[in-house]
C-alpha cells in the first residue's frame, strides 16, 4: 500500500527504547494490516477464535503495544474516515488481489505447498476487525482520534502541530502528507522469514526525517509530492517505466509535474486534485491526546470470554498496563 520511495530516502535504524518519552501516532488501519499479515499459523491461516473470527490484529495490538507503553513509547491510534473519491479505483484493485491471493492460497494449502505469501497477500479488513481494534485500545486506556479522512494525514497533521513527535507506520504516504518524522518497522520489529526461503532477518525500527530528506534531494516537499505521483500513489497509477530514480531526475531537470507531463504522452488524471489532497489534506484540530487508566475487566471480558484468548496470558498483560500507568518512576510519568 501506499508510494514506494525507500530508494530515495535516507533511513536510520533505532531501538525502541529511543522513542522513550515520545508520543507516536500510529496509523491504525497500516498497522491493524500488519498484524493480520505476519500474526499467522505456519499454513497462513491467522489465529481465530472458537466462532471462527479473526483475531491476529487483537494479539498484535494487545502484547506488542504493550511491549512499547513498558519501553516508555506513548502511543496513539488514529483510525481511518472517508477516503477521497479518487480513491475508489485503487479499493477496487485491491479488493481483486486479494481475491486471486485468496484462490492461489487455497491452492497452494491444497496441493501442500507453501502458500504463507499468498495468505499475507490475501488479508482483509472489514469494520468488525477495525471495531475490535479500537474497542481494544480504548480498553487498554490509549487515545484514539478519528480522522475525517485518511489515518496518515491527520498523523501527519498532529505531527507537524507538535501535539505528536512522530508519526508510526509503514508507508511512505506520511512524509507526502508533510509529517516530519516517521517510524517505520514498529508493528514487526525481530525476526522474520523471508518469503520462501529458510533464511531470518532481523527487522528492526528505523525513521525518515522529512527535511532531511528534502535537503539531501535538493527538492521541497511539492516535489516530493510531485514524484511520488509519477511513481503511483494510493489515488494513481502513475507514469510508465517511471521509479523514484527516474522520477527525481525528471523533478530536477523540468522543476514540476506540468513541465513534464507536457512532453510526454502520458495523462495523470487528476493530478493536480491529488497533490493538493497531499499538500492541504482534510484533517481535524479538534482531538485529545490523554492517556487513561486501562481497564483491566474490560480487557479480559472481551478477550478471554468472547474471543477465547489465555486467560493467564491477557490478565498478566493488561497488569503490566496499570502497573506502567501507576508507576511514579515510569518513564510515562509526564503524560499527566
Amino acid at each position: 500500500m501506499g508510494v514506494d520511495l525507500g530508494d530515495l530516502l535516507q533511513r536510520k535504524t533505532i531501538e525502541i527504547k529511543d522513542l522513550s518519552g515520545l508520543w507516536v501516532a500510529i496509523d491504525a488501519f497500516n498497522t491493524l494490516y500488519q498484524f493480520l499479515s505476519i500474526i499467522r499459523q505456519k499454513d497462513g491461516t491467522p489465529l481465530m477464535d472458537s466462532q471462527g473470527r479473526v483475531t491476529s490484529h487483537l494479539s498484535g495490538l494487545l502484547y506488542r503495544t504493550t511491549n512499547l507503553i513498558e519501553a516508555g513509547v506513548k502511543v496513539a491510534f488514529v483510525f481511518d474516515g472517508l477516503a477521497p473519491s479518487f480513491k475508489k479505483e485503487t479499493l477496487a484493485e485491491r479488493s481483486e488481489i486479494r481475491e486471486k491471493a485468496k484462490v492461489a492460497w487455497e491452492e497452494a494449502r491444497a496441493s501442500g505447498e507453501d502458500g504463507f505469501k499468498y495468505a499475507q497477500a490475501a488479508s482483509r479488513i472489514n469494520s468488525e476487525i477495525l471495531e475490535d481494534g479500537r474497542r481494544l485500545i480504548q480498553s487498554m486506556g490509549l487515545p484514539v482520534i478519528q480522522a475525517p479522512s485518511e489515518g496518515e494525514a491527520q498523523a501527519a497533521h498532529m505531527a507537524a502541530r507538535g501535539d505528536v513527535d512522530v508519526v508510526g507506520s509503514q508507508d511512505y504516504d506520511s512524509l507526502l502528507f508533510g509529517a516530519p518524522k516517521v517510524v517505520r518497522n514498529l508493528a514487526i520489529t525481530g525476526k522474520r522469514k523471508l518469503p520462501r526461503k529458510n533464511i531470518y532477518v532481523e527487522v528492526e525500527p528505523e525513521t525518515i526525517n522529512l527535511d532531511e530528506a528534502l535537503a539531501n534531494l535538493g527538492i521541497t516537499h511539492k516535489q516530493l509530492v510531485e514524484i511520488g505521483i509519477m511513481c503511483g500513489t494510493d489515488y494513481n497509477a502513475g507514469l510508465t517505466r517511471v521509479g523514484p530514480k527516474t522520477a527525481l531526475k525528471l523533478i530536477r531537470e523540468k522543476g514540476d509535474l506540468e513541465s513534464i507531463l507536457a512532453e510526454r504522452d502520458e495523462v495523470i488524471e487528476n493530478f493536480a486534485e491529488i497533490r493538493e489532497f497531499f499538500l492541504h489534506p482534510d484533517v481535524i484540530d479538534d482531538y485529545k491526546i490523554v492517556m487513561k487508566k486501562p481497564r483491566v475487566d474490560e480487557i479480559v471480558t472481551f478477550l478471554v470470554e468472547e474471543r477465547d484468548f489465555d486467560q493467564e496470558r491477557v490478565e498478566k498483560t493488561a497488569h503490566r498496563l496499570e502497573e506502567v500507568y501507576r508507576s511514579g518512576q515510569s518513564t510515562l510519568d509526564r503524560w499527566f
